[in-house]
């Protein structure tokens, strides 16, 4: 058994699950992670902590050294739009002109099976280039976009959740899901068929799992929504992905559109598409009986800060999402969110805290802007003791960070006091630079030197 470890030693961060987020960090200076098959021959992490106290026990396990370096777990993004990599960075008005004006045209490509094969390469590098190894994604509307993507992530060892986008209205001919080729079934049928047929091709094949993903309520009629909760009840192990609350002028139209709900969230709830494993993009614009409501069906909220801030959707209320008790984590939301990086990320969760509704120091501090994107993300996912965190049993996803990446940050990690200190500089200044490696289970990725 000893033969098939390795062990990494560094700095290693990793969290408590039975702390508060904001103090759940366990911080080893000098720190040894040593990873290893399991029963399933899954690498897993088999032992972590000081490296003085676990030497003696791993003779033989051949230790790689990271002198200077901060071993962490691998980032967790809970929302995040594959087709919509080339157009990060469009200028708009807000959320309905941005979608109309330039991710509706680009996501039509996406019938082009070359297209989404070209895509998904850069979509899934560029994930792992930026520590990122467990990713809930949207395709588009298109089946071919699912398994490139699927494809793509098995081939790298990225644990991936995705599916087709479902939205029968309100969109242009070419990002609607379409008919079947031969006129048996209309778009509604087909891309629930299509749906069906992805869950029982993709769905727990290694480490990819499957998605129900109406993308918004407004873009899809009633009958496609039923379909999508009778998918859900048959498949109960699948995720549910979609968006909600992001918008006012975007709620106003689903009002409008499902008046017999008694809001935009219960409009899903409805339909059967509120339970565990379902993850709703941004829930900004919520009262007290949504949050209710979020707890009560076990459903998780994808915090997109950078989004939200870009397209001026407005702030998650950290204070009161805490409050109703329901589980978050962070998600990057490209293309309407700015950066792949999660440093970018947690960086913007800190401006949402600091100048929100919530403003609640809890939602500030380093080590939970860190939790959100790894932990709780995991917590938020059904994923807990899988990924987000290097304990014992989790999967061996992890990054190694250079905090010298570039002058300004080895001179002001130089300095830190404390580990908050240290993660908050990390934070604030870190980018893809401060991803030195990154591992994911049994694949090792080198990223080339900046």
């Amino acid at each position: 058994m000893l033969a098939a470890m390795n062990a990494y030693r560094a700095a290693i961060l990793r969290f408590d699950p039975a702390r508060e987020p904001g103090r759940s960090a366990i911080y080893d200076e000098d720190g040894l992670l040593v990873v290893g098959p399991d029963a399933n021959g899954m690498q897993v992490v088999q032992a972590v902590g000081s490296y003085q106290e676990l030497r003696e026990r791993f003779l033989g396990v051949p230790i790689e050294h990271f002198p200077g370096r901060i071993i962490a777990p691998g980032f967790v993004d809970m929302h995040i739009h594959f087709p919509q990599t080339n157009v990060i960075a469009s200028p708009a008005d807000g959320l309905l002109p941005w979608l109309e004006n330039h991710t509706y045209p680009e996501e039509g490509r996406f019938s082009d099976p070359s297209h989404c094969a070209e895509s998904a390469a850069f979509f899934i590098a560029e994930l792992l280039r930026n520590g990122v190894t467990t990713a809930l994604a949207f395709a588009s509307s298109h089946p071919a976009s699912v398994t490139a993507l699927f494809a793509r992530a098995q081939q790298q060892r990225l644990r991936l959740i995705t599916g087709l986008c479902l939205m029968d209205r309100h969109a242009p001919a070419g990002v609607l899901n379409g008919a079947s080729m031969d006129g048996r079934f209309d778009a509604t049928e087909q891309s629930l068929i299509d749906s069906e047929a992805l869950i029982g091709q993709w769905h727990g094949r290694g480490r990819l799992g499957y998605a129900i993903t109406p993308r918004f309520a407004p873009s899809c009629s009633e009958a496609q929504l039923r379909g999508a909760g009778e998918l859900a009840a048959r498949y109960g192990d699948v995720w549910i992905q979609s968006h909600v609350a992001e918008n006012r002028d975007e709620i106003e139209w689903a009002r409008a559109l499902f008046p017999a709900s008694c809001s935009y969230l219960a409009t899903y709830g409805d339909f059967g598409l509120l339970r565990e494993r379902a993850i709703y993009a941004h829930c900004l614009h919520f009262d007290e009986q949504d949050r209710a409501l979020m707890h009560a069906s076990g459903a998780a909220a994808a915090v997109c800060p950078s989004s939200n801030l870009f397209l001026g959707s407005g702030f998650f209320d950290y204070t009161a999402a805490d409050r109703a008790g329901f589980h978050y984590g962070l998600a990057s939301d490209v293309g309407g969110g700015t950066s792949f990086s999660p440093f970018h990320t947690m960086l913007a969760a800190f401006y949402v805290g600091r100048e929100g509704r919530s403003k609640q120091a809890l939602s500030l501090a380093p080590q939970h802007l860190w939790w959100q994107h790894t932990t709780g993300a995991a917590q938020a996912l059904g994923l807990a003791g899988t990924v987000g965190n290097l304990l014992p049993g989790c999967e061996a996803d992890f990054i190694v960070l250079n905090p010298q990446a570039t002058p300004l940050l080895a001179r002001r990690t130089a300095c830190a006091d404390s580990l908050d200190e240290l993660l908050f500089a990390l934070i604030v200044l870190g980018d893809d630079r401060l991803v030195q490696r990154t591992v994911v289970s049994q694949a090792l990725l080198t990223i080339p030197a900046n």
